[in-house]
């Protein structure tokens, strides 16, 4: 818990305080929201748990839930609408000493809650925290520079994209989600219970899409041509006026007569020319109208769980590479880096079939639709955290960023966003049947 709260801690340290009250992304809450919703969120799984009277029912209730993109027309808040920067850090102060004091305690371990005994409701706290430490990370970095403290170097990267090829995955079957009885490890509840799924033989590449590789859909006329959209995305494409990734900047100047190096991209604390090495980072319309226009698909949860972790011998690994632990040699994530790194920059992290890139470096779209496994029950002390989101309208994602805590790269996890959003560090890759 207390490694988490420094993960989230640091972040905070980034902004001046005159940067509180900024919003970087329309659809999101302003970022003193977040500053007390981390501690809101924990006091309110835990304190009922640990028998602890309320301290500030009116922050525990501001603080208590974000905004989902889908719906509801954007936010309309003004900063004074909002606490002062000391009333929140106070309230965060005093919430974090009273559950530290019961924690410390081993009031848990007593506690007649099986959820809190357990570790569950810990876990919750702990990984509900790094999520929104990668939330913070990509609402950060759509903060222009200057409303922020810059803690790293800007650096070029040269580097070419690698060649991209493509592997065939022999027909096998796969076995989403986790088992609830005799669960080693933690999960969310829409992990849970296992579905066993034949996925016949196709073909995959072997690396995410590059920006290289991106660069030629956009010279195309890819976000001009509706063809290569669904009726739902184009629409939207029209009205946000969408013509190349969120990352990406066109040069205003100098002007250059070479396409490929008129366009600069967003690190976080500045512009680089177009990293094409890099996994491009798009909305799922974005890689599915690239999908369409490359005559391919996007893969489906069952055919990216064959690819990452399906071994020739017909069984499953724990991780892409194996059963090892994950580590820095595998892939971009932990934190690891504020931007991504080239596709091929981890061969140690490759899967049994020889794809690469798979965890890290930029969470990878499915063309499935977010729903329940067979099996599934919704924690009775957060039951809206997946069902709410079994709407039809997000689709399930998979891998990874550099923003990822290695805790979450566990074969069973399943990330999820709806499709118009294009502000997360997403990637995808291209399947063919």
């Amino acid at each position: 818990m207390q490694e988490a709260r420094e993960r989230t801690d640091a972040l905070f340290r980034l902004l001046p305080p005159n940067s509180f009250y900024d919003r970087p992304i329309p659809e999101r809450h302003r970022l003193i929201f977040y500053l007390g919703h981390l501690e809101a969120f924990d006091w309110n799984l835990l304190s009922g748990a640990l028998d602890l009277a309320p301290h500030d029912t009116e922050f525990d209730k501001l603080f208590a839930f974000g905004i989902d993109p889908v719906g509801g027309g954007l936010p309309t808040d003004e900063p004074n609408d909002w606490p002062s920067i000391a009333q929140v850090e106070e309230y965060n102060r005093l919430g974090r000493q009273r559950l530290d004091d019961r924690l410390h305690g081993f009031q848990a371990l007593r506690s007649s809650v099986p959820a809190l005994a357990d570790g569950t409701l810990l876990h919750v706290a702990i990984e509900h925290r790094l999520m929104h430490a990668e939330t913070l990370a990509y609402l950060l970095h759509n903060l222009p520079v200057e409303r922020k403290v810059c803690s790293a170097g800007i650096f070029a990267d040269p580097r070419p994209a690698p060649r991209q090829r493509r592997v065939t995955i022999p027909a096998g079957i796969v076995t989403l989600g986790q088992s609830r009885n005799g669960a080693r490890t933690f999960g969310w509840d829409n992990e849970f219970e296992t579905q066993d799924i034949e996925v016949p033989s196709f073909s995959v590449d072997v690396f995410p899409v590059t920006n290289a590789e991106y660069l030629k859909f956009v010279h195309a006329g890819g976000y001009e041509d509706a063809k290569h959209w669904k009726a739902e995305d184009w629409e939207w494409r029209q009205r946000e006026r969408i013509e190349h990734p969120q990352f990406w900047v066109r040069r205003s100047s100098p002007p250059v007569a070479d396409a490929d190096t008129q366009w600069e991209y967003r690190t976080m604390f500045g512009a680089i020319p177009l990293p094409l090495s890099w996994p491009v980072y798009v909305s799922h319309a974005e890689a599915s109208a690239f999908a369409r226009w490359a005559g391919r698909k996007l893969p489906t949860e069952a055919q990216w769980h064959r690819a990452a972790y399906g071994a020739p011998d017909g069984t499953e690994r724990a991780y892409p590479w194996g059963d090892a632990s994950p580590d820095e040699t595998h892939g971009n994530f932990h934190h690891q880096r504020w931007d991504a790194a080239p596709v091929d920059a981890h061969p140690a992290g490759a899967s049994g079939f020889g794809v690469f890139d798979l965890l890290g470096n930029g969470w990878e779209w499915t063309s499935s639709v977010f729903g329940p496994l067979p099996g599934f029950e919704p924690f009775s002390f957060y039951p809206g955290y997946s069902a709410n989101f079994f709407d039809g309208k997000h689709f399930v994602m998979k891998g990874g960023s550099a923003r990822t805590d290695a805790c979450m790269l566990r074969r069973a996890f399943r990330n999820w966003f709806q499709p118009h959003y294009p502000y997360v560090y997403s990637t995808f890759r291209c399947v063919e049947d």
